[in-house]
């Protein structure tokens, strides 16, 4: 098969492990910066949920709630229930950090509330993404062993539903944290000392997506070299 050598796959080695090692390097960083300036507490001495709360109510938001979850980094925005859950080292933190990540929670319920059509689109192929990630392996070893080369396509197609979810996510995260900091400087929620630090934790969380894409995009190139020149008997 194109792609092995002596039983050698040269794809994976190439294609995917540097993509990987920038993964792990993007998540070591987010989680070493946001512990750094998890330390630098605000001067102004806003919690998390009510740098988020804040944001919420510049942008005219009052149905959302703001809850508290357990664990570290599990801050999300949940559109289904309205609902931003933050983390126990966020919602009650008066951290720069803290501030910054409550801030981009917020920054996604505006999105939805603002009509910003990428996160909408990213939310609708959510279901479609879910049952690509679940047939595609199966499409493809089921491929191989018919010899059939169309259903090894149909199997990289369902898998690039996975790399376009991680496409419209980037942009969809990177506009969140742009509406967070902005939000940040116009409600003076962080000194003009403390913003740049708020920044550098949303930026190291922005690399993370980043590395996400480049492992979905290697992955799906390789799955093509392997499988997509295979020929139906």
């Amino acid at each position: 098969m194109f792609g092995y050598y002596y039983g050698f796959d040269w794809t994976y080695l190439v294609l995917v492990v540097p993509c990987i090692i920038l993964a792990l390097w993007a998540q070591h960083n987010v989680n070493s910066t946001f512990t750094k300036y998890s330390a630098v507490y605000s001067r102004r001495g806003i919690t998390g949920a009510q740098a988020a709360s804040i944001v919420l109510r510049r942008n005219g938001i009052t149905n959302v709630r703001i809850e508290e979850i357990p664990g570290k980094l599990t801050d999300h925005y949940e559109p289904g229930a309205n609902v931003i859950r933050l983390s126990n080292s966020v919602y009650h933190s008066t951290s720069v950090a803290s501030i910054g990540v409550a801030c981009h929670e917020a920054g996604h319920a505006v999105q939805y509330a603002k009509g910003y059509s990428p996160i909408r689109v990213r939310a609708a192929i959510i279901p479609l993404t879910r049952a690509g990630s679940a047939l595609s392996l199966p499409l493809l070893l089921l491929g191989i062993i018919l010899n059939s080369q169309n259903l090894a396509i149909f199997g990289i197609a369902l898998f690039g539903l996975s790399t376009l979810f991680q496409l419209i996510t980037l942009p969809v995260e990177i506009n969140a944290s742009r509406r967070a900091l902005a939000a940040i400087q116009d409600a003076g929620i962080l000194y003009d000392d403390e913003y740049p630090m708020a920044r550098k934790t949303l930026t190291a969380a922005a690399l993370t997506y980043v590395a996400a894409l480049a492992v979905s995009l290697a992955q799906l190139l390789r799955l093509i070299i392997l499988f997509g020149g295979r020929r139906d008997d």
